[in-house]
């Protein structure tokens, strides 16, 4: 096991030096990695061991019960996982430790993922959210400014944690952001929340600052804010606001992205905004913003179905 370990932490760092992979990636990479080593303790097994049988039966375990997670774990997920997989083993087979990929003919092992339409809020919803903060004091300037830059330009919970003072320019209502493989990109942010932005930094941030800090978003102790704190953050204003349970930090990128186009965006725009590689991902809101103009639709319309029929009848 020492040298699986000892195998995990030179693939870190060839992800880092040769593939040029965030921190972030890294973290994703060894999480699912985990997974597996697992399986491999589970079943008496070393990576030289593993074949097509094997891997069937990781599949398996994966997606039925997987050490902790009594349910197994999400088609999405275990898709992702047989990807990190397959990476690791091609680094394996460039260090010389096993002969072939066993993963290498992947569409045998892969799994239909389940496409979800993303959860988000209505403008009513998203209006008590954004007044959910008590803005009289410190922490809740500082978390009105948070939840206000979540809507207003949709970036991830890690672009948001990365966030620097020097970021942001309030003049040009601009933000720079470094997203998934550490790729930089300009989002737009308004007046709500540049107004909201610039009292956290003249009344708020001030008063938490300890000593000299780049971040923007400071805890009670001065220093960078997590991203748990985030999570925990936009979980208790969501609760406090009465939202439907299951809001977190993505939701308000689902939000952003659907109240675009449905102000008439362009799809495109919203995916450079996003910072989608593809606008086949941001085509995704659009089914949303199809399926929500479609209820509406059968909700309103006096001849949309029987019931409504049968009452104007009346």
């Amino acid at each position: 096991m020492e040298d699986v370990l000892r195998l995990l932490t030179e693939y870190g760092d060839y992800l880092i030096g040769t593939k040029g992979r965030s921190k972030n990636t890294i973290r994703v990479y060894m999480d699912d990695l985990r997974s597996f080593i697992q399986f491999l303790c589970r079943e008496n097994l070393c990576l030289r061991d593993i074949g097509r049988s094997e891997l069937r039966l990781y599949l398996s375990w994966l997606a039925t019960t997987a050490g902790y997670k009594k349910t197994g774990y999400a088609r999405v997920s275990v898709s992702r996982k047989f990807v990190v997989l397959r990476s690791f083993y091609e680094f394996l087979v460039s260090r010389g430790i096993v002969s072939d990929n066993p993963v290498s003919h992947g569409r045998r092992f892969r799994m239909k993922t389940e496409k979800h339409l993303p959860i988000f809020m209505s403008y009513e919803e998203i209006a008590r959210l954004l007044n959910a903060p008590d803005t009289s004091t410190v922490l809740g300037l500082r978390d009105s400014a948070i939840l206000e830059i979540l809507y207003s330009s949709g970036i991830r919970l890690a672009e948001l944690a990365g966030l620097n003072v020097n970021h942001v320019s309030i003049k040009s209502k601009e933000i720079r952001v470094y997203g998934k493989g550490s790729k930089e990109r300009i989002v737009l942010i308004g007046e709500a929340a540049i107004k909201a932005l610039n009292n956290y930094l003249l009344y708020g941030r001030s008063e938490l600052e300890q000593a000299f800090e780049s971040a923007l978003f400071l805890n009670r102790y001065g220093t960078r804010l997590s991203r748990r704190s985030f999570e925990k953050l936009v979980r208790h204003y969501s609760i406090k606001a009465s939202i439907r349970p299951g809001v977190h930090t993505h939701t308000l990128r689902h939000t952003f992205a659907t109240h675009m186009l449905e102000g008439g965006a362009d799809l495109r725009i919203v995916q450079q905004l996003l910072g989608h590689n593809s606008p086949a991902t941001t085509q995704i809101y659009t089914h949303v913003t199809q399926t929500q103009a479609k209820a509406i639709y059968m909700k309103a319309h006096p001849r949309a179905n029987n019931e409504a029929r049968l009452t104007k009848q009346k």
